[in-house]
């Protein structure tokens, strides 16, 4: 409290000489000691005896602890790869002609063996029946009707053969009878020269005769063969699909002649997709086929699994890749030719974990912090990979400690109390 002081009274004369200033300075002092004096009184009653207050004491923190556990971690490869189509083929007519019809178009699903273009087909129609007349007209040398079996044919019963044999058994009774009568001297000489090579003459016509049976059988084996040809090339203006897939360009339009093996239509399979990766040279050693795969596209949560299929023999020389490819399969959205990113799943190990809340990381530093006679005791660990909301811990803490779930503001030596649950 501020006390007043009385004016001191002073000469009249005294007092006109000393209106000025100094007086207002005296006043100004007398007024800073009686406010030093009151705070000396407030310091005194608040702290009796004059002595100083005690720093009060930390406050006691309620924590959750959460026990350091085994969790089976998987050692990953994380690569950028590509989708391809399981399949691409470009489909074409193995005969020319003009385009008659063609009943798909892009993104058309199409199934294996299913028509997808015609040629016009009357040109090889008529080629059929040229061919199926040329083949009767060869059975019809040897005998046989125009349709049958050709396994039928009997070479000693064809005309030509038995005409031959008649003639060299005439020509042999003639030899026999001429070599009679020579004996006899009915018969000159030449008459009898004439009659064995009559002889030599028919059984040598008998050989040809059989020679030109097989001449004409192998005919028939080749007009056989021609119509079955033509009938090959009618089939072949239907153009079929090989595969199950989806129409990704069409080539050519009804009406359009083309040219055999002109494009028509590409057709891909895109279920399953062929994931291709090239994996480093140092990572390619931990790469082994029937390992899980994990695919992600930008923009997508989803993972789509898969197991590796292929690797390639050897590395390739420039980049010291190895192509590794994969089967994922296609839910119907994913497509050909996009960018992904895969993990290949190459092994996994059980290790030490704890929720990553129970980190704290200040400085590059790691920190857990544990219960020790009812203090808190900070440890410093070492992370490795993330699953989930745990992370392993390489070193600092072992499995069975317990580490508090969430420390937040926690420090060194500060009083807790364990509660459960939170």
């Amino acid at each position: 409290m501020w006390t007043v002081l009385p004016e001191l009274r002073q000469p009249e004369n005294s007092r006109h000489r000393a209106s000025g200033p100094p007086r207002v300075l005296w006043t100004s002092a007398v007024a800073f000691a009686a406010a030093l004096q009151c705070l000396a009184c407030n310091q005194g009653a608040s702290q009796p005896g004059g002595a100083k207050a005690e720093k009060p004491a930390a406050s006691v923190k309620e924590v959750t602890l959460a026990p350091v556990t085994e969790l089976v971690m998987e050692q990953a490869i994380d690569i950028s790869g590509t989708l391809d189509a399981d399949e691409q083929v470009t489909l074409g007519a193995k005969v020319a002609g003009r385009l008659a019809s063609i009943s798909v178009d892009l993104a058309s699903p199409v199934q294996r063996d299913q028509v997808i273009a015609q040629l016009e087909a009357r040109d090889y129609e008529l080629r059929i029946e040229q061919a199926t007349a040329a083949l009767a007209q060869s059975r019809a040398q040897l005998g046989l009707p125009p349709d049958g079996p050709d396994s039928e044919l009997d070479i000693e019963g064809t005309a030509v053969v038995r005409q031959a044999l008649a003639t060299f058994k005439e020509a042999q009774a003639n030899q026999v009878r001429a070599r009679g009568l020579a004996r006899e001297g009915l018969m000159s000489g030449m008459d009898l020269d004439a009659a064995e090579a009559a002889a030599v003459r028919a059984e040598t016509a008998v050989q040809s005769a059989r020679e030109e049976v097989r001449i004409r059988e192998a005919a028939v084996r080749q007009r056989r063969s021609e119509l079955r040809m033509a009938r090959q090339q009618l089939a072949d203006t239907l153009v079929r699909s090989p595969l199950d897939g989806v129409v990704q360009v069409r080539r050519a339009n009804v009406g359009q002649y083309l040219a055999a093996g002109a494009p028509i239509v590409d057709v891909v399979r895109i279920d399953p997709l062929r994931l291709r990766v090239a994996i480093p040279e140092l990572e390619a050693a931990s790469v082994r086929a029937g390992q899980p795969v994990r695919v992600t596209l930008q923009g997508d949560s989803a993972a789509y699994p898969g197991t590796v299929a292929r690797l390639a023999p050897a590395l390739d020389p420039q980049s010291r890749t190895l192509l590794v490819e994969s089967d994922i399969k296609n839910p119907g959205h994913l497509r050909p030719g996009s960018l992904v990113s895969a993990q290949i799943v190459v092994s996994s190990r059980p290790v030490p974990t704890v929720p990553a809340t129970a980190v704290v990381r200040f400085a590059g530093i790691a920190k857990v912090i544990t219960v020790e006679d009812g203090k808190a005791k900070e440890k410093q660990v070492t992370t490795g990979k993330t699953s989930g909301d745990r992370i392993e811990i390489v070193s600092g803490v072992a499995v069975g400690e317990s580490v508090v779930a969430k420390p937040g503001s926690l420090q060194q030596g500060q009083p807790v109390r364990v509660v459960e649950g939170g």
